[in-house]
């Protein structure tokens, strides 16, 4: 009789350790399935740098400076949580495009995060615009651009497709996140606050820590829940630049092909090292 209770006791003190063992697998893999980033790479990029200020002649706030900030902000809110962080720059420094793809593409398990702000002559343009080119780089671009433009109290320009050197040349996901435009009176003052650079870098962490979670376009609902954020849809742009480049080659043709030749080969080497 104390044998067998002693064999019950065993038994039941086995399968007990077998609960607690599968409670805690399952609970191992539902932090998993949050993301620890604990085998994620990210590769943050600040735009511009050095001699290139970023933005357009004659423009108050440089925009090399705000990326660097909410660069190194992302740094360690990711870094916080267990991602292995990359900054192609993290001083005022120039590092040229190719440079800054060759270090996105040394690491195989990684997402390529390019943080820039926007700028152009017309003072009222505002918003938040998030840039992909390749496929696999949607689910990030949606993820990220849900929660930047969700946070910000800026317009919502939404999810674009472009041929970004950065996005264009990269083997891993890659985007380019515009916080806004520095050339508008509301959103600098914005821009050169901590706080708001502080929300924007932690917004952007969200985006990159959920990019996993980003439904089907074909899903029932386009409202994020608990588990899933919507598909953003997007414009594509490639065609749009290429469309452009046809109209400029048309009215290029017009001139002699020696002063032709000269301004595309100029171009082409101002834009090599300058984007967003």
């Amino acid at each position: 009789m104390i044998r067998r209770n002693s064999f019950r006791i065993r038994l039941l003190a086995a399968g007990l350790l077998m609960l607690l063992a599968g409670t805690s697998y399952a609970a191992k893999s539902s932090r998993s399935s949050a993301d620890d980033g604990s085998s994620l790479t990210v590769v943050i990029d600040a735009g511009h740098g050095g001699h290139d200020r970023g933005g357009i002649p004659g423009q108050r706030v440089a925009e090399k400076d705000m990326t660097l900030d909410v660069a190194l902000r992302l740094r360690n809110i990711l870094s916080a949580n267990g991602y292995n962080v990359v900054m192609t720059r993290s001083t005022d420094v120039f590092v040229p495009l190719g440079g800054r793809v060759a270090i996105a593409n040394s690491y195989r398990n990684a997402v390529f995060v390019c943080i820039h702000f926007n700028a152009t002559p017309r003072s009222g343009a505002s918003g938040i615009e998030t840039y992909f080119y390749s496929r696999e780089s949607l689910p990030l671009a949606s993820a990220i651009h849900y929660y930047v433009a969700g946070g910000a109290p800026s317009e919502n320009r939404g999810v674009r497709r472009r041929g970004y050197y950065v996005l264009r040349k990269t083997n891993v996901p890659a985007v380019l996140v515009e916080c806004g435009f520095l050339t508008n009176p509301t959103e600098a003052a914005y821009a050169q606050t901590t706080s708001y650079r502080q929300r924007l870098a932690e917004e952007i962490a969200a985006g990159v820590r959920r990019r996993n979670a980003v439904g089907s376009a074909f899903g029932t609902t386009r409202v994020a829940t608990a588990e899933s954020i919507p598909l953003q849809p997007y414009m594509d742009q490639t065609k749009v630049a290429s469309s452009k480049k046809s109209r400029s080659h048309k009215k290029s043709a017009r001139k002699k092909k020696s002063s032709s030749k000269r301004s595309d080969s100029e171009a082409r080497a101002a834009s090599s090292d300058r984007e967003g």
